[in-house]
Parts: structure tokens; C-alpha cells; sequence
């Protein structure tokens, strides 16, 4: 098994400063500290041939245009829960749980950011006064929820697998925000359909990038039956 350890950047740099020709001027006394941490680490470092300078940074979740069919008035009271309205039916439906976490590039949680999500109801339609589908509403669903990420980066949102519809595969549309600064608006797919509709989507197919498009995903989630993960990574602040 491959053990990947992290050495600091300034250790790194003392790896590639040792690889030169050595400089005609005696040593600083900085220069002789870091060749004393280079000779301490060389065995470690032999042992453990997949080490590493540095982790390298994540992908940042790849951005998504709004849509129309964005709430014109979104529900500040809405829950994490799109299944129901009264609290007492259902909606019709495959139940699905997404679950992830918010990251920066660096791999930093990132707490305190509000996502919203919406998206269609078991029959394709939206929540929206503007989806003139002929397909019916259903009551119990509410098409739109928000969460607000844990001091980890987590959030956790119940709601029911989405369908496709003409013109777009299955989807859920996410917004993070942070106040009133918008970080990220993006769309999350289901692995489900990736040798399928997904590949006849024209938004999902715009990203040229396979890695990226891969980033949308919704991936299983080990041990939990109708469940999804989808990391969102922001870009590090600078």
C-alpha cells in the first residue's frame, strides 16, 4: 500500500536547492538548519517511496448556469426536507438523501455557507410559475429546500431522485452562498444516467474537461441505500 506523507513546502524547497551545483559561497546559517531537517528526514523519506512535497490542491466544483426556474420568492423558512409540505404526507417519488461536505481548493471546511437546492418533482414539473409542463404538481413537494454547512463543511438534504425531462437529464440544481456574496451555482447529476441521457445533455456536455464533468457527480454513498455524495469545492479565498 502506497503511504503519501506530507512534507513542508519549505523542506521541499531544500530537496531542490540540494539538486544543484553547490553555490562558491559559504553557507547561511538558515541553509545548514534546513540541510540538517533534509538529513534527519532522508530515511523516512526512502522508507516511504510515495511521499509527496505537497497535497495537491482539489478542483473547484465547476459552475452551472441559474436556470429559469430558480424560486422568484425563495422560502427562508424552508427546511432541509423536500418531501413535505404539512409534515404529514409524502411525496410521490424514489427518496433520495444527499449528503457532502462544503471544501475550499485547499481542502478546508467551509462552514456557515447556505446552499439551496431545486429541482423537478417525480413527474418532471417544477415548483415554478413559469413551468408550463402539462405534467402534474404534486402537493407534498416542495421543490426547493436550504441548509447552512456544519462547522465540518457538512450538510444533509432529504429529498426524492429527480427525473429527466425534454431537453435535460436528471439534476439538482445547488446554490451556495455566503450573506449576500454568491459563491457557486451548479448542478449535481446521477451517476445512474451518466451512459445515458447525461451524455446527451448539452449543459453537462459543455464542460469539455471529463475530469470536471466527473465533479458533478453524485457518488453512492458507501453503506446508505438511496443516498448521494456531493462535495462542493469553492475557490480559496485569496
Amino acid at each position: 500500500m502506497s503511504i503519501r506523507l506530507a512534507v513542508p513546502d519549505s523542506v521541499c524547497r531544500g530537496f531542490r536547492f540540494a539538486g544543484r551545483q553547490a553555490p562558491t559561497l559559504a553557507p547561511s546559517a538558515a541553509a545548514m538548519r534546513r540541510r540538517r531537517r533534509l538529513l534527519l528526514l532522508s530515511p523516512l523519506l526512502v522508507l516511504l517511496p510515495g511521499a509527496a512535497c505537497a497535497a495537491p490542491a482539489l478542483m473547484a466544483t465547476p459552475a452551472q448556469m441559474l436556470g429559469p426556474f430558480y424560486p422568484p420568492q425563495p422560502d427562508v423558512r424552508a427546511g432541509s426536507d423536500l418531501t413535505t409540505v404539512d409534515g404529514k404526507g409524502r411525496a410521490q417519488g424514489k427518496p433520495l438523501t444527499i449528503v457532502g461536505r462544503v471544501l475550499d481548493t485547499a481542502g478546508r471546511p467551509q462552514a456557515g455557507v447556505l446552499l439551496e437546492i431545486w429541482q423537478t418533482n417525480a413527474h418532471g414539473r417544477y415548483h415554478h410559475p413559469h413551468d408550463n409542463s402539462p405534467q402534474p404538481l404534486d402537493p407534498q413537494f416542495r421543490g426547493y429546500g436550504r441548509a447552512t454547512s456544519g462547522a465540518d463543511g457538512s450538510y444533509r438534504f432529504l429529498t426524492i431522485a429527480p427525473v429527466e425531462y425534454p431537453g435535460r437529464t436528471p439534476h439538482v440544481h445547488f446554490r451556495a452562498s455566503r450573506g449576500t456574496r454568491e459563491l457557486l451555482v451548479t448542478q449535481m447529476y446521477l451517476p445512474g444516467a451518466a451512459g445515458a441521457t447525461n451524455e446527451r445533455d448539452g449543459l453537462f456536455m459543455s464542460i469539455r474537461d471529463p475530469a470536471a464533468r466527473r465533479a458533478l457527480l453524485g457518488l453512492p454513498e458507501p453503506g446508505a441505500p438511496n443516498t448521494l455524495r456531493f462535495d462542493i469545492v469553492l475557490e480559496a479565498a485569496r
